[in-house]
């Protein structure tokens, strides 16, 4: 039996703005994790099971096709991985075999809530990774990246994809998202297509200070990314929107020096920046992004010298906030208890 295993992940700071191509943003990947456990089928067919769904899901090989024996859209990102990877084991002139998959998640709370720590980028490349040592495949983890983000895009359809890169690199890294029309229309095989560069793709592994502190703050509310991003591009004006996208790549580039330098006085001062800047696009589309619990998050962490944003799409889920080693980490949690977001201990995933 084979077991594998992707982390969520936290936006530091380019949220919105890095679904355009080129556009830079900062995520780190967290340690909570979807564990896959695979091994080859004794049966006529293969099962996956989920600690999230109660029914499992049979499938099995006709045509040299994926064929499922039953169907449930809970599992829609684990079928379109195991798709992508059908048809690249295809190319590839592997035999193949059913096999059995159980996956299990921590990146949601006890009750069931999401986090917002990124599931469906982590599922898809949980099943990316454990097809990948079922097969013996040594895929790198960019071209486990590729595949995985073309299994997204064909469920979720928008996005930067920086959440299935984070899932896919672990640790903190700068990630500028591809021109997701090219590859819409490439007419490459998926053999050519994971082996060629993607135009605008920009991944790179960042190394924060040693003092820099990393402080997650959950807000109990969960939020929807692909509504909030569809809301933001319906509701935003043009040239609103162009200035937007500007302003935030000066800032993250800004911050990505500042990590480069070990300089956590300007990635502070950045994280404030990236909160106008989101604040801004908040107010000129009507898009609730930062929330009042939100707000009170950053508030909190700004009294004792720290800087504090939401993450992500926001309206709820989790907000961060970076502050040095020494600073008040127990006063900051206490306070944030007190307005009811609830501290999450969690530290950066280890890099691939």
């Amino acid at each position: 039996m084979i077991s594998v295993k992707a982390p969520g992940k936290l936006y530091i700071a380019g949220e919105y703005a890095v679904v355009e191509s080129g556009t830079p943003a900062i995520i780190a990947a967290v340690d909570q994790y979807i564990t896959a456990t695979i091994k080859e089928s004794e049966s006529k067919y293969g099962q996956i099971n989920s600690d999230q769904y109660d029914n499992p899901i049979k499938w099995n090989i006709e045509n040299d096709s994926l064929h499922l024996l039953d169907d449930d859209e809970s599992f829609a990102y684990v079928i379109s991985a195991m798709k992508v990877m059908n048809d690249y084991i295809s190319e590839l002139n592997i035999n193949k075999k059913l096999f059995d998959i159980e996956l299990n998640s921590t990146l949601n709370s006890t009750d069931g809530k999401k986090y917002g720590l990124g599931s469906s980028a982590a599922v898809t490349v949980v099943i990316v990774k454990a097809i990948n040592k079922f097969y013996d495949l040594n895929l790198s983890p960019l071209q486990i990246f590729k595949l995985s983000a073309i299994a997204h895009l064909k469920v979720q359809g928008n996005g930067s994809l920086g959440d299935v890169a984070a899932s896919s690199f672990g640790g903190w890294i700068s990630y500028s998202s591809f021109d997701k029309e090219w590859l819409k229309n490439s007419s490459l095989s998926i053999l050519e297509i994971i082996n060629t560069s993607w135009p605008d793709l920009f991944i790179s592994p960042l190394t924060p200070p040693s003092d820099l502190k990393l402080l997650i703050g959950w807000t109990g509310t969960p939020a929807s990314t692909h509504n909030l991003l569809d809301q933001v591009k319906k509701d935003s004006n043009a040239g609103t929107y162009n200035q937007f996208i500007e302003s935030s790549k000066k800032c993250i580039l800004k911050m990505i020096d500042g990590f480069e330098k070990k300089d956590i006085e300007v990635i502070k001062q950045q994280i404030r920046e990236n909160r106008k800047i989101i604040k801004s696009l908040s107010t000129s589309t009507g898009v609730d992004i930062e929330t009042n619990q939100l707000s009170n998050l950053c508030e909190i962490v700004e009294s004792y010298n720290g800087a504090g944003k939401s993450s992500g799409a926001g309206g709820g889920d989790c907000g961060i906030a970076i502050i040095e080693e020494n600073d008040s980490i127990k006063l900051i949690e206490n306070e944030w208890r007190r307005n009811n977001i609830i501290p999450l201990h969690l530290n950066i995933a280890e890099k691939e």
